[in-house]
């Protein structure tokens, strides 16, 4: 039976790391606590004491290093989908085999980049990958193994205002209220109003999985921050915002 986790506040994504090399470690914290919405939590270390530095840290997410030791790796992955199902676990990987990549998501991981990744993409991993959703890197080719991308888009039957829409590019951002209110120029109330009707109209749990479902909805190829999302709903029509103001 799995041990439950205890959640920090849901604006912030704890995220544990888990790399055998100590410079990696230190570069992959430095990342993660500098992208908005993510906090480093936890002694880092190598990915076999995956379990018991999970215990102590509590994260909603682990970023692990798939290199070298990939097979020791994978169990480790295993071990902690069977134990915390609720982690999102992404990996940081050397082969661009799309072999491998189907190796890894069988393995329980929801998010598949490569070493060479940006903070930013990393980031929008980590959120996707924590709201249910299965990622890999645009640098991989596609069309082999069954891993090729496909885009979804969401209809909505009410769509959003020119100021939900506002909110929504700060929320994809990582932005926190507070942050949001001094950007729009509007109070920490106003934008939570607007969050909360943006998660109504989208039908999302949370602001994890509204990021996760307007980035899904973007084609692959012209998404900024290059996440391919696998998914295999049909295509429909993408989000639009109405000219009015909220």
């Amino acid at each position: 039976m799995s041990t439950p986790l205890v959640s920090a506040s849901r604006s912030v994504t704890r995220v544990l790391i888990l790399a055998d090399a100590p410079v990696l470690r230190r570069g992959l914290i430095g990342m993660v606590n500098e992208t908005a919405g993510l906090q480093a939590v936890g002694t880092p270390g190598e990915p076999r004491r995956a379990l018991t530095l999970a215990e102590t840290a509590h994260p909603d997410a682990v970023i692990v290093e798939l290199g070298t030791g990939r097979a020791a790796t994978l169990n480790a992955c295993r071990d902690l989908r069977r134990r915390f199902p609720q982690i999102a676990i992404v990996a940081l990987a050397t082969s661009e085999d799309p072999g491998v990549v189907n190796e890894a998501l069988a393995a329980g991981v929801r998010g598949y980049l490569l070493m060479n990744t940006s903070p930013t993409l990393l980031g929008w991993a980590v959120l996707a990958a924590r709201a249910g959703r299965t990622v890999v890197d645009p640098q991989i080719r596609r069309g082999e193994g069954h891993i090729e991308p496909v885009s979804r888009e969401l209809t909505l039957e009410v769509p959003l205002t020119r100021r939900e829409s506002d909110v929504l590019d700060e929320l994809i951002q990582g932005q926190s209220n507070r942050v949001i209110g001094k950007n729009l120029f509007i109070s920490e109330d106003t934008v939570k109003s607007h969050v909360k009707a943006i998660l109504r109209k989208l039908g999302a749990r949370d602001r994890a999985h509204a990021v996760s479902l307007v980035l899904s909805a973007r084609n692959p190829a012209a998404c900024t921050c290059g996440v391919h999302v696998l998914t295999g709903a049909p295509t429909t029509s993408p989000v639009s915002a109405a000219p009015a103001d909220a």
